[in-house]
């Protein structure tokens, strides 16, 4: 036996070009009776095979999984994975029989042909959504005016269906291949197919709108349900305005009033406002003649609904206002700068002080995009477009940067310094570090090597960046990130000014309804203890008095009081 195989390799090694041809046609054979089993028809089964259970077969064998897929086709294996994928893609995604259904659903391997798994794909997709057509956008006035979030690596036609979808929005559009839109009714006129051109960027032979264009999708909700106030928020309790048909323009009468009938009136009527005054209710924008900045004792609204007893519903002079779902536009376009900045501007902080929300809301602020110091791709495919701009490009409105030191400080002509609490600032950039932007560090992170080695590097830092740029800035405004939190539009009004764009206070507060973008890390995964020793706590102070002292040695204001003690 081994004499032959020394034969048969040696019958190769001298032809090779016989065992090239031998090995092409064994390939080919073999593709051959793959397509041959991806195109051959599955045998007739029997319904009493199909079904063992009906025709008297044990129960055991009922239950048999194969057997299953064979008579329903696009059948889950089991009930359990037709509820993962129920739980996965939401309460939403039935069909007309109220039957939970994959995405794709399991079909058997390669006994089903080609063909018939496209059209099932197609039929799914008929199912959750209904494509109505390429309608025209614009920047200043959108055709939807929901929630939008952007993607410029993994946009799918289908995540933009879900993400509007689980909000409640009856409509879905995709622009330029990556931007998803949501609203509940289409405010623009149609445009011609070919205009919608762009293929998604997360979904090859899918496309996903055009230029200033928009493929938009009507949404098969499950229930009607899905669109009620679930994601309004509420905002307080408010005196009636000055000017009532000015500041809040659409009024109906409800004599039975309730929270949800206010809410989804505003809605469909496109406002991002509901106010309940007892049996009316108003819609409308924050504008200064309704900023919802002066907050009345909530007892004063505490009228109850006509249709619900358990809610409240105001009165004629203080209205209950909530925050509908439908996003505020007047704040939304940004471009880059028309012309070359004569000056360099940071926007600097120390990692995890919150220099990316900062980024946003100055775009939304001042409607120009925002550049970096570094390049990070996910910030870019998140919708910072000015995230590949070099950053002496001088087409963006400020410059992200963490860097510190003379010669690095001293390249800009002024800069807005964020300072953040070091205990807050060091737990996020760790997450950060190992859970990306607005993920989290596992618990063994936390309770290994990595966090102690990590405050040891990186506390010193925190109050040497700020002693630099104070040191070396040369026009500096110091902005303490809890103060812009607690008071976003007196403090990011301060940042515009020293940007030196000229902004109007309807866009700053058309900026506090839509502050926490894309990149706010959920708060309710929580350390269940305080990752901060003693040893560190004792550095840490020190650092954080070195930096009041710093502050006030300039005339500004110190640390906010919640620094310390810890």
């Amino acid at each position: 036996m081994a004499k032959l195989w020394f034969k048969f390799q040696r019958y190769f090694r001298r032809k090779p070009v016989r065992f090239f041809t031998f090995l092409v046609l064994y390939l080919t054979a073999g593709s051959l009776v793959f397509l041959h089993s991806g195109f051959v028809g599955q045998p007739a089964v029997s319904q009493n095979q199909a079904n063992p259970a009906a025709a008297g077969a044990p129960a055991e064998s009922a239950e048999l999984p194969f057997l299953g897929d064979l008579h329903l086709g696009r059948g889950f294996r089991d009930t359990g994975e037709a509820a993962s994928i129920a739980r996965r893609y939401g309460p939403w995604f039935k069909g007309k029989d109220g039957n939970e259904r994959a995405k794709l659903g399991d079909y058997g391997g390669g006994a089903w042909s080609r063909a018939l798994k496209g059209r099932v794909v197609r039929e799914k997709e008929e199912e959750r959504a209904k494509y109505i057509g390429c309608y025209l956008d614009d920047t200043q006035s959108r055709a939807l005016r929901g929630v939008s979030f952007f993607d410029y690596k993994k946009m799918t036609v289908f995540r933009c269906q879900d993400n509007c979808a689980e909000r409640g929005y009856l409509y879905a559009g995709l622009e330029f291949g990556a931007e998803c839109y949501c609203g509940h009714k289409i405010q623009a006129a149609n445009a011609s197919e070919a205009e919608c051109d762009m293929e998604c960027k997360g979904e090859r032979g899918s496309l996903c709108g055009g230029a200033n264009r928009l493929s938009v999708y009507r949404l098969q909700l499950a229930q009607e349900s899905a669109r009620r106030y679930g994601s309004a928020i509420f905002r307080g309790c408010f005196h009636r305005p000055d000017n009532l048909s000015l500041a809040l323009p659409v009024t109906a009468a409800m004599p039975n009033m309730s929270v949800d009938k206010c809410v989804d009136f505003c809605t469909e009527k496109e406002y991002p406002l509901a106010a309940l005054a007892g049996t009316a209710c108003h819609c409308g924008f924050p504008t200064t003649r309704f900023p919802l900045h002066e907050r009345e004792d909530e007892q004063l609204c505490a009228q109850k609904c006509s249709a619900e007893e358990f809610e409240s519903c105001g009165t004629a002079s203080y209205f209950v206002v909530y925050q509908t779902q439908v996003q505020d536009n007047r704040c939304m376009d940004r471009r880059f700068l028309p012309a070359k900045s004569k000056q360099l501007i940071a926007l600097a902080s120390f990692p995890g002080a919150g220099n990316t929300w900062a980024r946003h809301l100055i775009e939304l602020a001042t409607g120009f995009y925002t550049g970096s110091y570094y390049f990070d791709g996910s910030l870019y495919n998140k919708g910072f477009k000015g995230e590949r701009d070099h950053w002496r490009s001088g087409r963006t409105i400020c410059i992200k940067t963490h860097e510190s030191g003379q010669k690095e400080i001293q390249a800009f002509d002024a800069a807005i310094l964020l300072i953040r609490n070091p205990y807050k600032a060091l737990m996020a950039e760790f997450n950060r570090k190992y859970g990306g932007h607005i993920g989290f560090a596992a618990h063994a992170h936390w309770k290994g090597k990595e966090w102690p080695e990590f405050v040891r590097n990186y506390a010193p830092w925190w109050a040497t960046h700020t002693l630099d740029w104070l040191k070396f800035g040369r026009k500096v405004l110091v902005v303490h990130f809890e103060d812009l939190k607690q008071d976003l539009f007196v403090q990011l009004g301060r940042m515009v000014g020293l940007l030196g764009v000229a902004v109007r206070e309807d866009r700053l507060l058309c900026v506090e309804s839509q502050k926490d973008g894309n990149f706010k890390r959920s708060g309710l995964r929580k350390l269940e203890y305080d990752p901060y020793t003693a040893d560190m706590q004792k550095a840490i102070s020190a650092y954080i008095k070195m930096v009041d002292a710093a502050l006030k040695g300039r005339n500004l204001t110190g640390v906010p009081d919640d620094y310390y003690p810890r």
